[in-house]
């Protein structure tokens, strides 16, 4: 199985420090949902894991995320592609959950749902806890400039870490 998991917000859609709250906040990056779009038709399962605390916060309901995620389904099937399982973390910060990036229970959702390993898969996101999530599991950590990633490739990376300008560059070298 040819698999790559993305984080959304930042890497997808557009990201927002005051978090996406609605559907009509919810705006694609430019290329994205093409790249999505491509990689399926190629042959790779798309999946998506997605820290989503603004639920635990209350500043939007399961249902209304729920929408945005029917949007992005919509939206990549429209350009004749298909995503996977998208799975997300809603709680907050001080939680204790296991699923919360950097911790990798999302990932661990993913690789169960497929019932494959995760070793060597990109994970594709735009903030170091991302890219720490995807070490547990033995993932590449592939950081996206998009979102909060010019200021993420700052930071110390994990080891390994590739760096591209967007989802679109990252789907072009996988296609290639």
């Amino acid at each position: 199985m040819k698999l790559i998991v993305l984080d959304r917000d930042g890497v997808i859609n557009y990201d927002c420090d005051n978090y996406i709250k609605t559907v009509a906040e919810w705006i694609p990056l430019p290329g994205a949902l093409d790249a999505i779009a491509r990689l399926s038709q190629a042959g790779w399962t798309v999946a998506v894991a997605t820290n989503q605390s603004g639920l635990a916060r209350g500043y939007y309901t399961v249902p209304t995320l729920e929408s945005m995620h029917q949007v992005l389904r919509d939206a990549v099937q429209q350009r004749g592609g298909h995503l996977g399982l998208i799975t997300y973390c809603p709680h907050g910060p001080d939680d204790g959950c296991s699923c919360r990036k950097p911790l990798a229970g999302l990932l661990e959702q993913v690789a169960e749902h497929y019932q494959t390993s995760l070793e060597g898969v990109w994970f594709v996101g735009d903030s170091l806890r991302d890219l720490q999530a995807a070490i547990p599991v033995k993932a590449q950590p592939v950081l996206v400039c998009t979102g909060k990633g010019e200021k993420t490739r700052s930071q110390q990376l994990p080891d390994n870490t590739l760096i591209f300008a967007d989802l679109s560059a990252v789907a072009d070298h996988l296609l290639r």
